[in-house]
C-alpha cells in the first residue's frame, strides 16, 4: 500500500517533532546533571569502600597460672572492672604470706639496730665517765708523787688506768660509729632493709590479686580463647573485649578525592546492615599518614619497566556521634557509605598540636597497689609496737 504525499510529509513532520522532543529531554537532562553538579555534588566525596573499625582490647595474663574460672562467654556483656578469668591462687598466697613473714622479721630487726646504737651511745657516754676519773685520780697522784707520798709504782698504775679508759672509750666509740652506719640519718619506714622487705611484700600482694584477671574496659568479649584447666603464661592473650561504643569508621578515598578534605569536616555515612533509611553523622579524626601499601609486609616496588599506574587511596578516619550508635549500634567490620561535605576548608591537613590526655585509659590496676600500702603499713605498725612494748 503506497503512502501518499501528505502522509509522507505528516510522518516526517512527526519524526522531527519527536526528534525535537527527545534533544530537548537531553538537554533539560544535562542542564539537571549540571545544575545538581555545581549546586550539590561538587561539595561532596563519596566513597563505598569504608568499614567499622574499633579497638579489639586484648586480655593477657600478668603472671603464669592455671585458668581456674572463665566468667564470659563470646557475645557478652562486660563492665570495667568485672572479674573475667581466675588463675589458681594457691602459689601467690604462700609467697604472700612468705613475704608478710618476711617484713615482720625485718622490722623487728631493724627495730634491733637501732636499740643497739643507743646502747653503744650508753656506753660511751660510761666509758666517758671512767676516762675522767682515771684522768683525775691521776692528775692528784701526780700532784703528791714529788712530796713522797706515793711511790712511782703507784703513780704509773694510775696511768695505766688512763691508758685503758681511753683504749675502752675509743672501742665504744668505734663499735658506736660503726653501728650508727647502719642506721644514720633513717627512720624504721625509710631503712633500706625495710624498704627491700616492702618492695618484696608488695611484689608477692600484685601477683596474688592479679590471679583474678578483670576487664580493664567495658564491652563485648570477642574471640575468646582461654578453657579451663589452661596453663598460661605472662602475655597469653585469653580473649578480646571490643567497646562498641567507641567504633569509628575508616574510609579509604582515592588519593584524586583528597585534595579539598580538611580535619574536622562533616561525614554522612550510611551502613549496609541498617540501609539508607538510617544515618549516621561523624567527623574527620585522621586523614592518614600513607596508603595501606606503603605500610604493608611487603610494600609496592615500582622500579621496573612494566609498572602501570594505579590510584591510591587513602584511609581517612572517621568519629562517629555517640547518640547515633547508641540507636543503632554497630560492629566492627561492618560495610558504610561514606559522603564528606567538603565546603568547609577552614582545617588542616594534619593535626598541628600534640594530644595532651591520654586517648584511652583504665583505672581498674590501681587498688591493688593502694591496697598493698594499707597491709604494709599494718605490718610497720604492729611489729614497731610490738618491740617498743617489749622493750619496755
Amino acid at each position: 500500500m503506497e503512502t501518499t504525499p501528505e502522509e509522507h510529509v505528516q510522518r516526517s513532520s512527526k519524526r522531527k517533532r519527536n526528534f525535537i522532543i527527545f534533544i530537548l529531554i537531553l538537554v533539560l537532562a544535562a542542564a539537571g546533571c549540571l545544575t545538581w553538579y555545581f549546586l550539590y555534588a561538587r561539595f561532596y566525596e563519596s566513597t563505598d569502600d569504608a568499614y567499622v573499625n574499633g579497638n579489639q582490647v586484648a586480655l593477657t595474663p600478668q603472671i603464669n597460672g592455671t585458668v581456674t574460672q572463665v566468667t564470659a562467654d563470646e557475645g557478652d556483656f562486660v563492665e570495667k572492672g568485672q572479674p573475667l578469668v581466675l588463675l589458681d591462687p594457691s602459689d601467690t598466697q604462700i609467697a604472700l604470706q612468705q613475704a608478710e613473714a618476711s617484713l615482720a622479721n625485718t622490722v623487728r630487726q631493724v627495730r634491733g639496730l637501732y636499740s643497739t646504737a643507743d646502747n653503744y651511745r650508753a656506753q660511751v657516754a660510761a666509758k666517758q665517765v671512767a676516762l675522767q676519773t682515771a684522768q683525775n685520780d691521776y692528775a692528784r697522784r701526780e700532784k703528791i708523787f714529788s712530796t713522797g707520798a706515793i711511790a712511782a709504782e703507784d703513780l704509773a698504775h694510775y696511768r695505766d688506768a688512763v691508758t685503758s679508759a681511753q683504749s675502752d672509750l675509743a672501742a665504744a666509740q668505734q663499735a658506736l660509729r660503726t653501728n650508727l652506719a647502719m642506721v644514720d640519718d633513717t627512720v624504721i619506714e625509710s631503712h633500706p632493709e625495710i624498704k627491700t622487705a616492702v618492695a618484696a611484700l608488695r611484689q608477692r600482694y600484685l601477683d596474688n590479686s592479679r590471679t583474678t584477671i578483670v576487664a580493664p574496659v567495658s564491652g563485648y568479649v570477642a574471640k575468646r580463647a582461654v578453657q579451663l584447666g589452661m596453663q598460661v603464661t605472662s602475655g597469653t592473650t585469653l580473649l578480646a573485649i571490643v567497646p562498641l561504643n567507641e567504633v569509628w569508621v575508616d574510609a579509604n578515598f582515592k588519593e584524586s578525592q583528597m585534595k579539598t578534605m580538611r580535619l574536622g569536616q562533616k561525614v554522612t555515612l550510611n551502613a549496609d546492615l541498617y540501609g539508607d533509611d538510617v544515618e549516621y553523622h561523624g567527623t574527620i579524626e585522621s586523614l592518614g599518614i600513607g596508603t595501606g601499601s606503603a605500610f604493608s609486609l611487603l610494600p609496592a616496588q615500582n622500579a621496573s619497566g612494566n609498572w602501570i599506574k594505579i590510584v591510591q587511596r587513602l584511609p581517612v578516619r572517621i568519629t562517629l556521634d555517640p547518640h547515633d550508635m547508641r540507636k543503632h549500634p554497630l560492629r566492627v567490620g561492618l560495610s558504610m557509605n561514606a559522603r564528606v561535605d567538603i565546603r568547609n576548608e577552614e582545617g588542616h591537613l594534619l593535626p598541628q598540636k600534640t594530644v595532651s590526655a591520654p586517648r584511652f585509659t583504665t583505672d581498674v590496676y590501681q587498688d591493688s597497689l593502694e591496697a598493698a600500702d594499707k597491709l604494709v603499713t599494718k605490718i610497720l605498725h604492729d611489729n614497731s609496737n610490738a618491740v617498743a612494748s617489749s622493750a619496755h
